[in-house]
């Protein structure tokens, strides 16, 4: 019953925690770790329920090691990231394959769960077990805050993470920054020469050239925090979004970038087309030739190769919270 709570409760705090890079997200944050913790602290108990479900011959006992697999990896890999011990596996990142690892769990959870009904009894929420759930959760809330201050003791990597859990790397110098891409979209190649974003708004649509957005001088040092677990602050210029609209513009900017990805984000006076990163020309795997700087919001919202802005009145809500493509 404590697995079938805590569970989905991992899921929620961890995709918020996913979606939202400013604000209070460092109690979701909290949250996520001391329940990520609950779930390791009954591994014991509930190793000793699988070994004795082992012994009998279920068509979906090899969906049940799968789901132990992968919740096993979401652990260990959570518990690197946080602590700093391990931030990389591989060409993936330790947060990469924690998040990768709790996506894969998501079905044969379910599978589970509804092959295994549990049945509500008056007994679970006898005085008896609350107070276990409740010394569950204090446990798993001490062991969180020992591990904060072991952290800093020891002077661990995990000390130095930002409020979303992320590490910074390479700030102020654009050139180590990673070039992260969401999913599988491919590094495109732009004549930045030619390149032309389109703006519609009230229905008419401008071109802009490159040239064109780098004469507005617009300048802005914002963090860039990616949900692969890393952070950076740069110097980013080019145009201010609202600086290409007519004045008074509301509404929402769905952005459309040349590999087709795109993202919708309420209008304001933050949002800005970069064209430069520290000075220099943005890169290609950065975004060259215009890519869009979101403050606030997590690195998938930036989105790079920017094509076109299209103003309207639909709510930003109403697409995925997070990019299918």
């Amino acid at each position: 019953m404590a697995l079938l709570i805590l569970t989905p409760l991992a899921a929620l705090t961890g995709g918020v925690a996913f979606l939202v890079g400013s604000g209070p997200i460092a109690i979701v944050v909290v949250l996520h770790g001391v329940v990520g913790l609950a779930v390791l602290y009954l591994v014991p108990w509930k190793s000793v329920i699988a070994r004795r479900g082992l012994r009998r011959q279920r068509p979906d006992r090899l969906l049940s090691l799968l789901l132990a697999v992968a919740v096993l990896l979401a652990l260990f890999t959570g518990l690197a990231h946080s602590t700093g011990l391990l931030v990389r596996l591989g060409w993936l990142s330790a947060m990469q394959v924690h998040v990768g690892a709790a996506v894969a769990a998501l079905v044969p959870l379910g599978v589970h769960v509804m092959r295994r009904p549990i049945k509500p009894r008056r007994i679970d929420v006898s005085r008896r077990n609350l107070l276990q759930l409740g010394g569950l959760g204090l446990a798993a809330g001490a062991g969180y805050a020992v591990l904060e201050t072991a952290e800093s003791i020891f002077s661990l990597r995990g000390a130095d993470r930002r409020d979303t859990g992320s590490y910074q790397r390479s700030s102020g110098r654009p050139q180590g920054m990673p070039s992260t891409i969401w999913l599988f979209d491919d590094v495109p190649s732009i004549d930045a020469g030619t390149w032309r974003v389109a703006v519609t708004a009230d229905g008419a649509t401008k071109h802009w050239t490159v040239e064109q957005l780098r004469e507005f001088g617009h300048h802005k040092s914002v963090v860039l925090d990616c949900t692969s677990g890393w952070w950076s602050r740069q110097a980013w210029s080019g145009a201010r979004l609202s600086a290409l609209l007519p004045a008074g513009a509301t509404g929402t900017a769905h952005v459309t970038s040349a590999t087709g990805y795109t993202r919708r984000l309420p209008l304001s006076g933050d949002l800005l087309l970069a064209v430069d990163v520290g000075g220099e020309p943005l890169s290609e795997g950065h975004g060259a030739p215009v890519r869009l700087v979101a403050p606030g919001r997590r690195g998938f919202h930036w989105v790079k190769w920017v094509e076109s802005i299209e103003i309207d009145h639909r709510p930003w809500w109403l697409e995925s919270p997070f990019p299918l493509q």
